[in-house]
């Protein structure tokens, strides 16, 4: 059996930074629906969710399709 290497660090290289990425969008959609935001604020938030949402729906195709 021959592992690849190079190609499971790319796996993991881009695994690691797109859930780094999705977790700080969430933050941030977390952050701009506290109780003190402003109307842009709340819409940037709402932006992230659908961000997010739309992440893990990609994700899900992918493995389904």
């Amino acid at each position: 059996m021959h592992i690849d290497w190079a190609a499971f660090g790319q796996v993991f290289g881009v695994s690691l930074v797109v859930t780094v990425a999705l977790v700080g969008v969430f933050t941030l959609g977390i952050v701009g629906t506290t109780s003190r935001a402003t109307v842009a604020a709340r819409s940037g938030a709402y932006a992230c969710y659908a961000a997010c949402a739309a992440a893990v729906g990609y994700g899900i195709y992918l493995i389904v399709g």
